[in-house]
């Protein structure tokens, strides 16, 4: 399939990938093995940008722990004139690489795929990559941890966030790096293949069927979605033009089918705070699996099953969560995991909202209203400041659940309730309207979301913002001047 049907020049400017002057007659050298991401300076690879992937996976049985095969041709822009550059890939087999079309020498150091291209590559050329055979075996996740592909009782699911995409594929795996996705999936007849994006064919020969998905929006990998199984999709009316499509398990299907409908309110709700829906389409993807975690898959929203089993108060509020970070965390991707605030924080804000709007907040939180819940996590701020870091500066990475911690989505929701509270409710909406619109199909940061909510605030913002993102301890809240912070403990320190 041809994935590119402009120019390359055209897509350079579009992507904003021109290339400086000065780095035409610059001498080869290698791209870094990471972006220097502070708590993954490993991930994700310089010395290039990613345009688009051709992702191929092959699953040969109906085995959940079956090892899969695939292949994957990068497209991608050099940044500067590269002797050789990097690909993330924890896999298995890395299979064999050519770089347009020419075989290229590769060479592995734990989860650092080195590719030497015969000859160096231009700076501002568009060059493709293509490894070729690479394998990749289901994980089951530990401690609730993401851990690439999760073997179900029905099929495999990809649970990529941070850190885990390049466990399956080879890729650019950091959210700074976003590119369009052609997926195609090749199953045994009797199972289906779904991913994010748009179902562009299916198609039947031997015993298997291959499905393809176009994602023509930017994606980052950590939110690619690849479900292969016995599952049902079931395709419902759309909710002001964005296609529905809903997967579980065939043999539940009876029971989460009906249970997953309070997203069609959900997501029109949503439009109705922050704008249009960024995407194609939306669904969720439900699976029989404990999982610990739910994931905002672009386009489709991935739980476990037990969710479901729930009240609605307790799944609306947090389907809703999943829902917000189409906009918060896929549309507009953090531009390091420091930034991470912006997708939990928003997203928290959302749940919160949806649930106080429905009457089941009670129920929900054990608290009255949004109001006892701010207070009560604005009591706890500086604890969490001190065993977690500031809301925009996680300690560490030493586990995802020390950068998902605790203060970037409760902590995070309270930053925008403070903002709330010093622009009036009107402003503060604006910011957000504006914040999903200019960065959408973009990574962007704090500091960038500091910028943006000044200009719409129409003041400056940096000290503010500055001290409740970055600040050791918690600032006064505006207007509640009677609310108080609880000191921490005495030999409380960092994830104690």
């Amino acid at each position: 399939m041809k994935v590119l049907t402009v120019g390359v020049a055209a897509v350079l400017a579009m992507a904003g990938l021109t290339t400086p002057a000065h780095a035409a007659g610059s001498a080869p050298s290698p791209g870094s093995a990471g972006l220097g991401d502070r708590l993954y300076p490993l991930l994700g690879n310089g010395g290039y940008d990613v345009l688009d992937y051709d992702l191929h996976l092959r699953y040969p049985q109906k085995d959940p722990e079956q090892v899969v095969s695939g292949d994957v041709t990068i497209t991608a822009v050099a940044r500067q004139s590269l002797s050789r550059f990097n690909l993330d890939f924890g896999g298995g087999s890395a299979g064999r690489v050519s770089v347009d079309g020419r075989p290229a020498g590769s060479s592995r150091d734990g989860d650092e795929l080195t590719v030497t291209p015969s000859r160096p590559l231009r700076p501002g050329r568009a060059f493709r990559v293509t490894v070729t055979g690479f394998t990749a075996a289901p994980a089951r996740a530990g401690s609730g941890s993401p851990a690439g592909l999760v073997p179900t009782p029905d099929g495999t699911v990809l649970a990529g966030q941070p850190d885990s995409a390049h466990l399956v594929f080879p890729a650019n795996d950091h959210p700074r790096d976003k590119a369009t996705f052609t997926i195609t999936l090749t199953a045994p007849a009797g199972w289906t293949g779904t991913a994010g994006g748009r179902l562009v064919s299916t198609t039947e020969h031997d015993g298997y069927v291959t499905s393809v998905y176009r994602e023509s929006a930017p994606m980052a990998t950590e939110l690619v979605q690849l479900a292969v199984g016995d599952f049902v999709v079931e395709r419902r009316a759309p909710v002001g033009g964005t296609a529905i499509r809903d997967v579980v398990p065939r043999r539940l299907a009876g029971t989460l089918l009906p249970a997953i409908t309070g997203e069609r309110r959900q997501l029109a709700w949503m439009a109705e705070q922050v704008g249009p829906y960024p995407f194609d389409g939306y669904g969720s993807l439900v699976i029989d699996d404990d999982l610990g975690y739910a994931l905002e898959t672009q386009t489709l929203s991935l739980y476990g099953a037990a969710l479901f089993t729930g009240p609605e108060a307790t799944r609306g509020p947090s389907m809703t969560h999943e829902l917000a970070h189409q906009w918060f965390g896929d549309s507009v991707s953090p531009y390091s995991w420091s930034d991470v605030w912006l997708n939990e924080g928003h997203a928290t804000w959302y749940e919160m909202l949806w649930s106080e709007q429905t009457g089941g907040f009670p129920q929900y939180t054990g608290l009255a209203d949004r109001e006892a819940f701010f207070k009560a996590v604005y009591a706890a701020g500086d604890i969490f400041r001190r065993r977690y870091g500031p809301v925009a500066a996680p300690l560490d990475a030493t586990t995802s659940w020390d950068v998902f911690n605790p203060n970037v989505y409760a902590g995070g929701a309270l930053v925008l309730y403070a903002l709330q509270q010093k622009l009036g409710a009107a402003r503060f909406q604006q910011v957000e309207r504006a914040w999903v619109t200019a960065y959408r199909g973009r990574s962007a940061s704090t500091r960038d979301f500091v910028t943006l909510a000044s200009r719409v605030a129409r003041q400056d913002l940096r000290p503010f913002l500055t001290a409740w993102l970055d600040g050791a301890t918690t600032p006064p809240m505006p207007n509640h001047p009677d609310w108080t912070v609880a000191p921490p403990p005495v030999g409380v320190t960092a994830r104690s």
